[in-house]
């Protein structure tokens, strides 16, 4: 077999690209819940002596969505946020601190 010139070689360019993606320094990331927020949550749960799994079933979620919640994994979704202030009877959201 004969190798050709320039064969296989789709090398051009990629050495500054890589460099380009190396010095990006831009962190991409989604906004998690925040730890005011769920120690709020929680605080309000306890206050209602209710556990995780019976705050979910009251507002049709899963347990995990409110451990997530509390734990401050769980990625802000604004009509769960609605259903755990109406289950728990506190303001989570507009606050000013």
């Amino acid at each position: 077999t004969e190798k050709k010139y320039g064969a296989g070689g789709n090398k051009k360019g990629t050495d500054a690209n890589m460099a380009k993606l190396d010095a990006e320094t831009e962190d991409f990331h989604h906004k998690k819940v925040s730890s005011s927020m769920a120690q709020d949550i929680q605080k309000a749960r306890l206050s209602k002596k209710m556990t995780q799994a019976q705050l979910a079933q009251k507002i049709n979620e899963k347990p995990q969505v409110i451990n997530d919640y509390e734990a401050g994994r769980a990625l802000p979704n604004q009509q769960i946020i609605g259903k755990i202030e109406r289950a728990l009877g506190v303001k989570l959201r507009g606050k000013k601190k």
